[in-house]
């Protein structure tokens, strides 16, 4: 056999088994495919009586759960129309009610008309009856009712009225006894409870040194040393024989301090020239500043005062350095803030307001500028310039009489600015001048004519001027006033201001025998 009969039997052979091939693979697709599409059908027939199954469940639910809704809706209406129904009866029954309250209001009402008409007649004839026996009493005592009336009104009146003033006269009396009892009672306790101890501050500072070499240090090359300081603090210095002492004299605390500390820090330091005296002197400046802001923050802690503008604490700090007679103004402010306090306590005021108005009564003697105006009246305005409450401020500018009280705080502060004032050894004047000035005051004003009685009160604050209403009238008065001011600031010398009130009454007396 050759190779192409060899080829060609095995092509033949290939395609032979390739057609058996390919008939026995699509008949084993065709039988799978026909199991797969019974499975399929199966399954199918399956989930179709499942989704029938529970589309009837679901059928079935909603359907109970809409029978209930219908059932609960048809009870609601049912109970609805029963208390509709229930309404309807009680309206009726109320309306019937009506009809018969209406019916017997009618009733009523006609029989009290008819009852008015019989009340009408009978008060006719009583007025009737009344102004003929009043006629005849008028007949009778030969007098008019009117008359008869207005006599017993009068004669009602005046015994009432003097029945009424005796018994006011009774009270008052019985008041004043009592006021005052209570007041020194008050002003008693609160004094005792309160004693503190006083120092009376100096114009002058005596500043300690180790050696008298110093002195000639702080006098310097022909006195620049000393110079400069004065120019520098405006104190005087004085530097004499006194051993181990130099002597710093001036009326401002402030100024006094502020050298006191120059020199112990250039002594110190060892350093002293002009240049280094300046630079001492405004570090040591800006250190008192602070030192009073300092103080009167710590013045108002102590106190228990909280809220204070700022201004006012620095000028509380300030009270430090400065006197009043000879007393320490913040001592003196302190007193008076815890007296007041005391005494408002006493007498159920408010304490707070009290301490608070009796440490700032007197900052109007602190203030840089120092305007020509009375202590209180400044004291006052920065009061109100800086938020402080209308009695505050009125209590501030009372304490002296400058204006009219109008709270109960003032006299208080007043008081206790008059019993720190007044305690042995708080303030130092001469008893002699002091008695002196008074009695100039007093001959002054009586040497003008009309003048019966002067008195110089408020430790020579104030004059009182009392007249004769004859020969001064209400305008020479006014004159007079005028008069006496200027004479007393022309010819006198006196501390502060003096107050002069010209007093002209008329009185009339008579004497019952």
């Amino acid at each position: 056999m050759d190779l192409t009969s060899i080829l060609i039997g095995v092509l033949g052979g290939l395609l032979v088994g390739g057609g058996i091939a390919w008939v026995a693979l699509n008949a084993a697709i065709n039988k799978k495919k026909t199991g797969i599409l019974a499975e399929a059908e199966k399954e199918g027939e399956a989930i179709k009586k499942e989704k029938m199954v529970q589309a009837k469940e679901k059928f079935l639910q909603l359907k109970e759960e809409h029978e209930k809704v219908i059932k609960d809706r048809n009870r609601k209406i049912q109970s609805t129309e029963d208390k509709l129904k229930q309404r309807e009866s009680v309206m009726s029954k109320k309306i019937e009610e009506n009809k018969k309250a209406t019916r017997e209001v009618e009733a009523i009402r006609n029989n009290l008309n008819r009852q008015l008409e019989v009340v009408s007649k009978k008060q006719k004839e009583l007025e009737k009856s009344h102004h003929e026996h009043v006629e005849q009493l008028e007949k009778v005592a030969s007098i008019s009712a009117e008359d008869a009336k207005s006599e017993l009104m009068k004669a009602l009146k005046d015994e009432a009225k003097t029945e009424a003033m005796n018994h006011i006269k009774n009270i008052m009396d019985e008041a004043k006894l009592t006021a005052g009892a209570e007041a020194k009672k008050i002003v008693i306790q609160s004094i005792q409870r309160l004693a503190t101890e006083h120092a009376i501050e100096n114009s002058v500072s005596v500043f300690n040194i180790e050696s008298d070499e110093l002195k000639g240090r702080i006098i310097g090359r022909e006195g620049r040393n000393i110079r400069a300081l004065e120019a520098a603090t405006g104190v005087e210095i004085i530097v004499d024989d006194t051993p181990e002492a130099i002597i710093l004299s001036c009326f401002d605390p402030v100024r006094r301090e502020i050298a006191r500390l120059s020199l112990h820090q250039l002594v110190s330091d060892g350093r002293i020239h002009p240049a280094r005296i300046e630079e001492v002197v405004r570090k040591v400046t800006k250190q008192i500043e602070e030192e009073i802001i300092e103080t009167g923050k710590r013045t108002c802690i102590d106190l228990g005062i909280h809220g204070l503008n700022p201004n006012l604490i620095r000028m509380v700090g300030r009270m430090k350095y400065r006197s009043s007679y000879g007393q320490n103004l913040l001592q003196h402010s302190r007193e008076v803030a815890n007296l007041s306090a005391t005494m408002a306590s006493e007498l159920g005021l408010n304490t707070k307001l009290a301490k608070r108005a009796g440490l700032l009564h007197d900052i109007g003697k602190v203030p840089e500028d120092e305007p020509e105006m009375p202590h209180a009246l400044l004291g006052m305005k920065l009061a109100e310039k800086y938020g402080e409450k209308p009695d505050v401020c009125n209590a501030i500018g009372a304490h002296h009489d400058e204006i009219e009280m109008n709270c109960m705080l003032a006299p208080v502060i007043q008081v206790c600015d008059a019993i720190s004032g007044a305690r042995p050894g708080a303030r130092r004047e001469v008893v002699e001048s002091y008695i002196k000035r008074l009695q100039d005051l007093e001959n002054l004003a009586l040497s003008y004519d009309g003048v019966t009685k002067s008195y110089a009160i408020q430790a020579g604050r104030e004059l009182r001027v009392m007249v004769e209403s004859e020969k001064v009238t209400d305008e020479q008065a006014d004159v007079l006033s005028f008069d006496i001011s200027q004479k007393i600031q022309n010819e006198m010398t006196y501390p502060g201001q003096v107050k002069v009130t010209v007093i002209r009454e008329k009185r009339a007396i008579n004497y019952a025998k």
